[in-house]
């Protein structure tokens, strides 16, 4: 089953059939370090992009809100270890990002838009008979940055959770 489709086993047992929503996180959040999350807003408050916030269960990034540019002041902000410490995991996000079925390109738009703002180059443009270039999102290249999900006109592209050793 894939990650978007899981219920938790609390979920099953109220009788609750609807998996939760994903949220995506800020660099070097996982799981397991969210549950030191007193949403104090901290992180919040020092973001100079303004995409972070506070969800119920502590701090999410709200993916449409523009690009997260790794700076970690959130982190630096953070008075509890909500962040990882260490240094490959702290510039890294539980999630990447993916091209849904909403893109223009199914409708028969020619769009570009999200290829040109990764700074990753991690969305190539495959070219097709008769249609418009088809978007390839390369889930290994991906940082989850959201850079291509804040520009996409057709709200197109979500943040998916990514298997992590952290998490």
């Amino acid at each position: 089953m894939s990650a978007k489709g899981r219920i938790s086993r609390r979920d099953l047992l109220k009788g609750s059939t609807q998996a939760r929503p994903f949220l995506a996180r800020p660099p070097g959040v996982s799981e397991l370090t969210l549950k030191g999350c007193t949403r104090c807003g901290a992180c919040v408050d020092s973001c100079p992009e303004t995409i972070l916030r506070l969800a119920p269960d502590g701090v999410m990034l709200n993916p449409e809100a523009g690009e997260c540019t790794f700076c970690g002041r959130c982190a630096e902000s953070c008075p509890e270890t909500v962040f990882a410490d260490d240094a490959p995991m702290a510039h890294e996000m539980g999630h990447v990002m993916e091209i849904s079925a909403r893109c223009f390109v199914e409708a028969g738009i020619s769009c570009m838009t999200c290829r040109d703002a990764c700074p990753e180059e991690a969305i190539s443009i495959k070219p097709r008979v008769g249609a418009p270039f088809l978007p390839l999102l390369d889930a290994a290249a991906c940082t989850g940055c959201a850079a291509c999900s804040s520009v996409c006109p057709a709200g197109a592209i979500d943040a998916v959770r990514k298997d992590l050793n952290y998490a």
